[in-house]
């Protein structure tokens, strides 16, 4: 349903204005609620609606970045013609285009993995990792079922981390 002056925007559209618009201040108060709060106004709401949206926080601000991301890799990479590609090339291309997304925002993106990195944080961070993992290899035309599935993820995990480290 396309947006009028009478109809109210969903709870994820709400929620993605403000994800983006916290991104940006990320570099100076970084990741914190400070940030989503000040994006929230930035977006045209308030620190109530940020409470609605992200109930639990920092958490469900840095998982919902990484599923937004996740979407835009994948419509990067259905611009490529990835049957044409070599498996290793289809994956190369897949994490390159998970960094790519992000290319904007590398001090939020800097600011997040450090706030990922604290050891209460290490399940939402191993959560966005393997779903972005997945993703890369599900698009990459891997439908296996076996072994194999979590091999090939769990192969391709510490790659993709260090490289988006680096």
């Amino acid at each position: 349903m396309p947006e009028t002056e009478n109809t109210v925007p969903d709870k994820d559209s709400i929620r993605e204005q403000i994800m983006l618009a916290g991104l940006k201040h990320v570099p100076f108060d970084g990741w914190t609620m400070t940030a989503l709060d000040a994006g929230a106004k930035a977006a045209g709401f308030d620190a109530t609606m940020v409470r609605r949206v992200f109930p639990r926080g920092l958490s469900q601000w840095a998982d919902c970045w990484s599923r937004w991301s996740d979407a835009r890799m994948l419509e990067a990479l259905k611009a490529q013609d990835l049957d044409a590609m070599r498996i290793r090339d289809r994956i190369a291309a897949g994490v390159k285009a998970r960094i790519t997304v992000n290319s904007e925002h590398r001090e939020a993106l800097r600011r997040c993995l450090a706030w990922l990195a604290i050891p209460l944080n290490t399940p939402v961070a191993i959560k966005n990792t393997m779903r972005s993992v997945n993703a890369i290899w599900y698009e990459a035309g891997d439908r296996s079922a076996d072994w194999n599935y979590y091999t090939k993820r769990g192969l391709l995990a510490p790659v993709y981390t260090t490289t988006v480290l680096y």
